[in-house]
């Protein structure tokens, strides 16, 4: 007796029909005749070598070998088709658009996704573009952002506020003071996110003397972490860095410049259940 003649096809005769006790329900169930599931239960019967049902005028009962072999053999038999089940099972691709601007706030989402929806896939394309054109690019899905962006679902406002490496402030002085000797990091290659969160309070009187300019966001936000200066940033984008104390908020109070992040998503995509269950995994991930 060896692993390779186990008669494998007569398993599932031997769990229907003994959920049964009856060869005609049995039978029905597999589209078999009761003549072909008898016989099925006689070729398992003979290998094992012990009889698994008692035959009674009124019907079948499982033996006490029977009953004993029946748990482990349906365990292993319903693990057997979960694993074939997932070897079928063909992992939902989206195709996803992205800036890099939110990569602080997307890339965690997407970790999580990936344990949550395991079936889903994400192909992600980073870009420095804040629009999608579905007509003339391959996505099934793109996170947009603007002052201006009014289509598909809302993901969060951009508020700004000033972030820093809390090994740049001084105990001795106030963050106003600090204002006038530290780095100011901005985002954009002038000084519009600044300007407008000073405005927000007119005490504040920085000289700006020293500046660095980047082309995204996510850039002058890694030169705060590593001690450049002080950046302004989204309150959304750098939540996981403050946690974390890798940043602090100098100042409590922020400013909503009007522009948002929103999730589109191609209309008659083919992967239409994949794309339905990423857009509601993300939505729901907090």
């Amino acid at each position: 007796m060896t692993r390779r003649t186990i008669p494998l096809n007569t398993i599932d005769a031997f769990l229907v029909t003994a959920r049964h006790l009856n060869l005609t329900r049995a039978a029905k169930e597999l589209c078999l005749t009761q003549g072909a599931v008898s016989r099925k239960i006689a070729t398992l019967e003979a290998w094992l070598g012990f009889a698994v049902f008692e035959r009674h005028a009124r019907g079948l009962h499982l033996t006490h070998r029977g009953c004993a072999l029946l748990p482990e053999l349906q365990s292993a038999y319903e693990n057997l088709l979960d694993v074939t089940d997932r070897a079928c099972r063909k992992a939902s691709v989206i195709r996803l658009k992205a800036p890099t601007c939110a990569m602080r706030w997307l890339v965690p989402k997407i970790v999580e996704l990936e344990h949550s929806a395991p079936d889903i896939q994400i192909v992600l394309t980073t870009t420095i573009e804040h629009g999608i054109n579905f007509k003339n690019e391959p996505y099934d899905a793109a996170i947009v952002f603007g002052p201006h962006a009014k289509s598909g679902t809302l993901l969060f406002e951009e508020t700004l506020t000033p972030v820093i490496s809390e090994s740049l402030l001084h105990k001795e002085e106030s963050a106003e003071d600090a204002l006038q000797r530290l780095t100011f990091l901005h985002p954009t290659r002038d000084r519009t996110d600044w300007s407008l969160w000073l405005a927000g309070d007119p005490s504040l009187r920085p000289a700006m003397s020293k500046n660095q300019h980047f082309d995204t966001m996510d850039l002058a936000i890694s030169a705060a972490i590593q001690g450049f200066g002080i950046a302004i940033a989204d309150v959304t984008l750098v939540a996981e860095d403050l946690r974390m104390g890798r940043l602090v908020r100098p100042f409590s109070h922020s400013v909503k410049t009007g522009a948002s992040y929103r999730l589109c998503v191609r209309q008659g995509s083919e992967n239409t259940a994949g794309l339905a269950a990423f857009c509601t995994s993300l939505l729901n991930i907090s």
